[in-house]
C-alpha cells in the first residue's frame, strides 16, 4: 500500500503562544504536499487547533488509557478528542490498531537524539526519524532542513518524525521535502 508522504512535528515541551504562533503564521502560509500532524503541548491543543490551518492535524503527545478517573497529571483521549485529530506521538495507540493497522505510523528516536543538537549525516543508521509502515526499519536517520530531500528520495522513507526543526521555518521545507 502505497499512502501519501508523511510529516510529524514533535514539538516536546517546547515554544509559547508567541513562537508557535509564528510558526503556525510560517505553516499556514507555506505549500503543503505531505500529510502533516503537529504534536504541540498539550496546555496548547486549543491554541494550535484554533490557528493552525486545517491542512495540518493537531495531535496530543501523550494520552492515558482510560477515559477518566483519579489520576494525576494524565489526559485521557477522551480530553483531548475530538477535533484533535487521528494521532497520538507516545502512548496509547488503543483501537485503532484492533481496527486499521495501515492507519498507525511507527517511528523511532533515539535517547542519544533528543535535546542534544546532535544529527545524523543521510549514510548514518540508528538515529531519529524514519518513519515506516508496520514493520519496523532498520535504518533511522535525522532529518533537518539541510538533510530532508536526500533523505525523502530513499526508497524505503515514507515519512519523518521531526523534533527541534519542526519549531523552525524551516519546516515547511522538510514537510515539502517529498514533493
Amino acid at each position: 500500500m502505497t499512502r501519501k508522504f508523511f510529516v510529524g512535528g514533535n514539538w516536546k515541551m517546547n515554544g509559547d503562544k508567541k513562537s508557535l504562533g509564528e510558526l503556525i503564521q510560517t505553516m499556514n502560509g507555506g505549500k503543503v504536499d505531505s500529510n502533516v500532524v503537529c504534536g504541540a503541548p498539550s496546555i496548547y491543543l486549543d491554541f494550535v487547533r484554533s490557528k493552525l490551518d486545517s491542512k495540518f492535524g493537531v495531535a496530543a503527545q501523550n494520552c492515558y488509557k482510560v477515559p477518566k478517573g483519579a489520576f494525576t497529571g494524565e489526559i485521557s483521549v477522551a480530553k483531548v478528542t475530538p477535533p484533535t485529530s487521528f494521532s497520538l506521538l507516545t502512548g496509547l495507540i488503543h483501537l485503532t490498531v484492533e481496527h486499521d493497522w495501515s492507519k498507525v505510523v511507527l517511528a523511532y528516536e533515539p535517547v542519544w537524539a533528543i535535546g542534544t543538537g546532535k544529527t545524523a549525516s543521510p549514510q548514518q543508521p540508528a538515529t531519529q526519524c524514519h518513519l515506516c509502515n508496520i514493520s519496523v526499519a532498520e535504518d533511522q536517520r535525522s532529518v533537518t532542513g539541510a538533510t530532508c530531500k536526500e533523505l525523502a528520495s530513499q526508497k524505503d522513507v515514507d515519512g519523518f518524525l521531526v523534533g527541534g526543526a519542526s519549531l523552525k521555518p524551516e519546516f515547511i521545507d522538510i514537510i515539502n521535502a517529498k514533493a
